[in-house]
């Protein structure tokens, strides 16, 4: 299969079976870069385009999964603190991903995500902008994939380790001050916007 040197990681519905971003090219970002639509940029430019899009959605949704949810080693809860103030200064609901255990043959997309099938979330919720965080990466990848598969909602990933080429937008290495940073950023927007 020819890889595209130009492939864009955009919201779908892309298909059924979307390809693997990486398959396509998509690279991960080296420390202190970060991936917008499957482009490397500086973090500064990633942190400014999420801010973007969280304050331009219309339902965005920050989806922390168990790496933040559960108080398991010193710096979660602070950080935990910290995504909850980032929802909070641009509007955003919060839906937890509490573990990965399909959710059949119900679940309440109000209340959680199901990472098997994320997209029934996203519809339920009329979900425009989502953004993962602490969430385990073998589970973001397949969820974010999925939600590029079968929706048109924007994804971003705030990852600790390396970042997620199936995400719109991802920074890696994302700890207590690059939420902080992230939130500044976002409150510097809301005051030029006069909000």
């Amino acid at each position: 299969m020819a890889v595209s040197s130009k492939y864009w990681v955009l919201p779908g519905p892309e298909g059924y079976l979307p390809p693997a971003a990486a398959s396509r090219g998509v690279v991960l970002p080296e420390k202190g870069e970060a991936l917008v639509e499957g482009k490397i940029v500086t973090e500064e430019e990633a942190m400014g385009k999420i801010a973007e899009k969280l304050l331009a959605a219309k339902n965005p949704v920050f989806f922390p999964g168990p790496l933040l949810l559960w108080d398991w080693k010193a710096g979660v809860a602070e950080k935990a603190k910290a995504v909850k103030e980032l929802a909070e200064a641009v509007g955003a609901k919060i839906i937890p991903m509490p573990d990965y255990r399909p959710k059949y043959p119900m679940i309440n997309p109000a209340v959680e995500i199901n990472p098997n099938h994320p997209n029934l979330t996203i519809w339920h919720n009329k979900i425009d902008v989502c953004a993962f965080v602490g969430v385990h990466c073998h589970y973001a990848n397949l969820a974010l994939k999925i939600i590029r598969g079968g929706t048109d909602c924007y994804t971003i990933a705030l990852c600790a380790e390396m970042g997620h080429e199936d995400a719109m937008i991802t920074m890696r290495n994302v700890g207590l001050q690059e939420i902080k940073s992230l939130s500044g950023i976002v409150k510097k927007k809301m005051k030029e916007r006069g909000v």
